[in-house]
C-alpha cells in the first residue's frame, strides 16, 4: 500500500514566515541539510539559525535570520530569477515559486499594478526569502508530499508596515486567506503575516482538522513575541496518510435555519433563491421543534468564498433570527455534459464514472414543446444516449461520443 507524507500546521496563533520554517526545524528537518539548499541561493549577507525557546511553557525552536545586507525592496521578478538560478530541488523551486506568486499576485491586485512590477517590501528582504525558500527546503527535507491546515488565527488593532498604519489583519493577508477557514484572536498583535498566510495558500491542499495519518513527528515554531494571552507558536503535525483513506475534499459550508412559521410556498421560494445566489445544493428536512411544533430544517451547502451572501439570503427569505455553519469537505466526482436529440430538440446528458442522467430541466422543456409525457422524453434520452456509446464502442465505427461535451462542471 503506497503512502503519502503530510504535514499539518496547527495555526491556533496565526503563522508566519518563521514560525512556519520554525516548526519543520522543530519536528526534525535537519538545519544543515536546509541551509545547503538555501546556500544556492545567488545572495549573501545572511545566517540562519534554530534558536530553542519556550512559548507558555511549550519548548519551541524560533529561526532567526541574521542579516548584514541592508537590501529589502526587490520585485517579485527580481525573487523569480534568484530563485531559478539556484538550482534548487524541482519540489523547493516549484513551491517557492508559488508562494511569492501569490504574493506578488495579491500585492499587486492590491496596488493596482501587474505582478511582474510588484515591488516587495517587507516581503523582498533577505530575512523573508530565507524563511520562504527555508520552509521549502525543510518541507523538502522531511519528504513532505502534501500540506494541509487548520483555520488560521489573526489578530486585531493597526499595524505599522511600509505602507505606513495598516488594519489587523492587514489587506494582503485578508486577500491570501479567501476561502480559507479564519477567524480573529483580541490580540493587538500580527498573528498571521503575509508570508504566513501566502505559504499556506501556495502549498496546502485542505483546510480543517488534523487529517487521518500515523504521526511520525511534530514541532513548534516560535514567534519573536512572549504572548500573555496564548502561546505564539505554530505546531506541525507529520506522518502517514495512507492512499486509501480520504485525502483533503473541497472545503464547505452547511449554512442552516430552523423555522416553524413559514409556508410552503415560503420554503420553496427560498430554496430556488439560495440556489440562484450560487449554493452548490439547498434542501428541506421536517423536523419537530421546541413545544412539539412541526417545522423545516433550511440547509444550503456552499463555496466558502460565498457563504456570507447564502447566509443573508437564508435569513431574508425564512425571516429567522439567525443561522448557524459548519466547515465541512465534499468530494464532488468528475463529470461532464454531452448533448443528444429527442424530437429534434437538445438534452444535455450530464457523464459521471459510472452512470448518465438526463437533465430534468431539459428534458421538461421538450416535454412542454412535444406534448409528450415527462417520462417517455426521459425514456427517448436515455436510449438515445445509451446507442451512442454503444455505436462508438463497435469495431469500424468512428467514435462520436464526445460531442456536445462542455468539459467538467
Amino acid at each position: 500500500m503506497t503512502t503519502r507524507t503530510v504535514a499539518w500546521f496547527h495555526c491556533f496563533a496565526g503563522i508566519a514566515g518563521d514560525m512556519a520554517l520554525g516548526s519543520l526545524l522543530d519536528a526534525g528537518a535537519e538545519l544543515s541539510e536546509v541551509k545547503e539548499i538555501l546556500g544556492r541561493l545567488p545572495f549573501r549577507g545572511w545566517q540562519l539559525r534554530a534558536e530553542p525557546v519556550l512559548r507558555s511553557g511549550i519548548a519551541s525552536t524560533r529561526a532567526v535570520v541574521d542579516v548584514t545586507d541592508d537590501v529589502v525592496v526587490r520585485t517579485y521578478a527580481h525573487i523569480v530569477r534568484l530563485v531559478g538560478e539556484a538550482c534548487l530541488p524541482p519540489r523547493v523551486e516549484q513551491r517557492s515559486l508559488a508562494i511569492f506568486a501569490v504574493l506578488a499576485e495579491v500585492e499587486g491586485r492590491l496596488h493596482r499594478r501587474p505582478a511582474d512590477q510588484v515591488h516587495f517590501h517587507e516581503v523582498g528582504g533577505h530575512d523573508t526569502i530565507v524563511d520562504v525558500v527555508g520552509t521549502a527546503a525543510a518541507l523538502e527535507v522531511l519528504g513532505i508530499d502534501e500540506v494541509t491546515a487548520s483555520s488560521v488565527a489573526t489578530g486585531t488593532g493597526m499595524l505599522r508596515t511600509a505602507h505606513g498604519f495598516l488594519p489587523n489583519p492587514s489587506p494582503a493577508v485578508v486577500a491570501l486567506l479567501r476561502g480559507v477557514p479564519t477567524w480573529g484572536r483580541d490580540v493587538q498583535v500580527e498573528l498571521t503575516t503575509p508570508t504566513g498566510a501566502a505559504i499556506l495558500a501556495a502549498v496546502a491542499s485542505g483546510f480543517g482538522p488534523m487529517p487521518a495519518m500515523r504521526i511520525s513527528a511534530s514541532g513548534f515554531g516560535a514567534g519573536t513575541a512572549e504572548l500573555d494571552e496564548l502561546p505564539n507558536c505554530t505546531q506541525v503535525v507529520v506522518g502517514e496518510r495512507l492512499s486509501n483513506l480520504p485525502g483533503p475534499g473541497q472545503p464547505v459550508v452547511l449554512v442552516e435555519a430552523n423555522v416553524d412559521d413559514v409556508t410552503g410556498e415560503v420554503l420553496a421560494h427560498a430554496l430556488q433563491a439560495l440556489l440562484d445566489v450560487g449554493a452548490h445544493d439547498a434542501w428541506l428536512t421536517p423536523v419537530v421543534m421546541k413545544k412539539g411544533r412541526p417545522g423545516h430544517t433550511v440547509s444550503a451547502l456552499a463555496d466558502p468564498a460565498l457563504a456570507d451572501a447564502v447566509r443573508l439570503v437564508l435569513r431574508a427569505e425564512t425571516g429567522s433570527f439567525g443561522v448557524r455553519g459548519t466547515w465541512l469537505e465534499r468530494w464532488p466526482d468528475a463529470r461532464s455534459f454531452a448533448e443528444i436529440e429527442v424530437e429534434g430538440l437538445p438534452v444535455r446528458v450530464k457523464i459521471g464514472q459510472e452512470r448518465a442522467k438526463v437533465e430534468q430541466a431539459d428534458a421538461a422543456e421538450v416535454a412542454r414543446r412535444t406534448g409528450l409525457p415527462l417520462r417517455e422524453v426521459l425514456s427517448r434520452a436515455e436510449s438515445a444516449w445509451h446507442e451512442r456509446v454503444r455505436s462508438t464502442a463497435r469495431p469500424g465505427r468512428p467514435s462520436d461520443g464526445a460531442d456536445g461535451d462542455s468539459g467538467s462542471a
